[in-house]
């Protein structure tokens, strides 16, 4: 009996060089396992897509395709494209490796994703430990949001925090191996058959809560969450996004929280939720204003957050067109 496949999938948008840089990565690390790499060009619309598919050929990459996805329908949408794709004799493969574009796999660091899943069969997904060009620790394992979640990280308050700190969203200084709610999408491996149980990326989501949303499904069918510590995976972080230079939160960021809420809790729910982080975010900005704070959000992020809300509660909103990046 043939070993289990792996199917790598790096999506990029718009980041070529950076994008042939993990998958060369990639390929280091996959070097031991039966497998396939598959680039997906998310319609960069900038030369990517034959940049890529020429470096390649040229660098003579076996077991590399580079794919085009035809449409920009954001992260979910265009690592779906890459699942979808399977392998190229045209099976599926027993286990999905989702990279960024901007992550760099450790030479183990697929291979021990791919011992725990095997070694654990009741773990859906494993993700790896994720480090920023400093070596510092990123945090990528998170609890399920919620509406105490929506008013501890609103309002900012000590005493509050540490009274609501089992619902605090960020789980920060993981440095051991354990089950999570859910991880960030930089470095995961997924059992091919949960996928096939729970289904691939939510295409409502265009960027944002589509990995919070795939492992509470995951979670929901009877599948364990786990953070490996043991995978280690330097990222650079938010290169396609351009998240660090946010002067205002995009309205997509907004589409997709509410999406996220409406979904898994309904809509009473959702605009309950919505109110308590509107009043406990404005008792943070007054507190801040008072004591020359620095608020710690982006400009006009209550305004927008009450607008888009108040709107989709009321209305049929139509899926963002918006690209990423913009």
């Amino acid at each position: 009996m043939s070993d289990p496949t792996v199917l790598t999938i790096v999506l990029n948008y718009k980041t070529a060089q950076m994008t042939l840089e993990a998958a060369a990565a990639a390929r280091v690390a996959m070097q031991d396992l039966q497998g396939e790499i598959v680039i997906v060009d998310n319609d960069s619309q900038d030369g990517s897509f034959d940049t890529m598919r020429a470096h390649v050929a040229a660098e003579g990459w076996d077991r590399v395709r580079v794919i085009q996805s035809g449409v920009n329908g954001g992260y979910g949408a265009g690592n779906n494209v890459g699942i979808k794709a399977g392998l190229s004799d045209g099976s599926r493969p027993d286990f999905v490796y989702i990279l960024n574009s901007d992550a760099f796999p450790a030479p183990d660091a697929i291979k021990v994703l791919y011992d725990y899943l095997q070694a654990h069969p009741q773990v859906g997904f494993a993700g790896s430990y994720i480090h920023g060009d400093d070596g510092g620790q990123h945090t990528t394992t998170f609890r399920f949001p919620s509406l105490f979640s929506e008013i501890e990280g609103a309002i900012n308050f000590g005493p509050v925090t540490r009274l609501l700190k089992s619902y605090r969203v960020p789980v920060e200084g993981v440095d051991a191996t354990r089950p999570v709610d859910w991880l960030a999408g930089a470095s995961v491996m997924m059992r091919q058959d949960v996928l096939d149980q729970i289904g691939l990326f939510d295409e409502t989501f265009f960027l944002y809560f589509e990995e919070t949303d795939l492992c509470r499904r995951a979670r929901k069918a009877g599948h364990e969450i786990i953070y490996v510590r043991e995978s280690e995976v330097m990222h650079l972080g938010s290169v396609s996004t351009g998240m660090k230079d946010w002067s205002r939160v995009p309205g997509y960021w907004f589409d997709s929280r509410f999406h996220y809420f409406t979904k898994n809790h309904g809509r009473f729910y959702t605009g309950f939720a919505t109110l308590m982080h509107l009043i406990c975010g404005s008792l943070n900005w007054l507190r801040c204003k008072l004591t020359g704070r620095k608020i710690g959000t982006a400009p006009g992020f209550l305004r927008d957050l009450a607008r888009h809300d108040l709107s989709a509660l009321f209305t049929a909103k139509s899926r963002p067109t918006a690209k990423i990046g913009e």
